[in-house]
């Protein structure tokens, strides 16, 4: 009498015809669990970190939001202020004005403001705003608002007494200096003027932050002291 073998094998993880279990299928049973808990908490800990830095301002965030509002043009963050030497006509008759180097204020925080001037009233209207509210200006440590633009100097001289502006108003005739620092390239009147440029130069005389409103699309010549104040801070702590 013949007798046929059963060929069926047992479940994974079961007994066998014998009674035992199968030690890979248990394996792999006791592992599961832990396996799924790893990839939840991992997944969970991915979560977490996006709602952080989302919530959580982060290094140059700010910055990059504030420079939808306005280019940096060059020499930027970091760079060695080039040195310069203009006339400065406030108080003063074109013809005797005395000089001011940028090299003068070497010790000190210096806001350069370079602008379109004479026909651009916002443009002066910036200075006078700066001027009657110095706590904006003071208060992110800065020691000195120097103003630069080109256009006759007994003109320039004129407007700064008309409209009592008595922040140094430095006369970049030939355009010299405002080439140098590219402010004359973000501007609505093309290259020959400047435009709406502000650059804070540090006490070791290296850029600290540098916001260029003048050009496109914006063609921003007034931008209010405390949206100013905002994006020094910001691109400030970016950088």
């Amino acid at each position: 009498m013949s007798t046929t073998r059963s060929t069926k094998r047992s479940a994974p993880g079961r007994a066998d015809g014998r009674g035992r279990s199968n030690p890979v299928a248990a394996a792999r049973r006791s592992r599961a669990p832990w396996v799924l808990a790893a990839v939840v908490v991992m997944v969970a800990v991915g979560v977490l970190f996006a709602i952080y830095r989302t919530a959580t301002p982060q290094p140059g965030a700010a910055s990059a939001a504030a420079r939808d509002r306005y280019a940096v043009g060059s020499p930027a963050v970091g760079a060695l202020a080039p040195d310069f030497t203009l006339p400065n006509v406030t108080g003063h008759p074109a013809g005797a004005a005395p000089v001011s180097r940028l090299s003068d204020y070497r010790g000190k925080t210096v806001l350069l403001y370079f602008h379109e001037g004479l026909g651009c009233q916002p443009c002066w209207n910036q200075i006078r705003d700066l001027q009657n509210n110095p706590t904006v200006l003071s208060g992110l440590g800065v020691d000195q608002l120097v103003t630069i633009t080109s256009g006759p100097g007994d003109l320039v001289a004129q407007k700064m007494a008309d409209d009592r502006l008595t922040a140094p108003a430095l006369v970049d005739s030939d355009l010299a200096v405002s080439k140098r620092y590219q402010a004359n390239q973000y501007g609505m009147m093309g290259d020959d003027r400047d435009g709406h440029t502000f650059i804070l130069v540090g006490p070791d005389g290296h850029i600290q932050w540098r916001a260029d409103y003048g050009g496109s699309p914006n063609y921003t010549m007034y931008v209010a002291p405390e949206q100013l104040a905002a994006d020094l801070r910001a691109g400030r702590t970016g950088g």
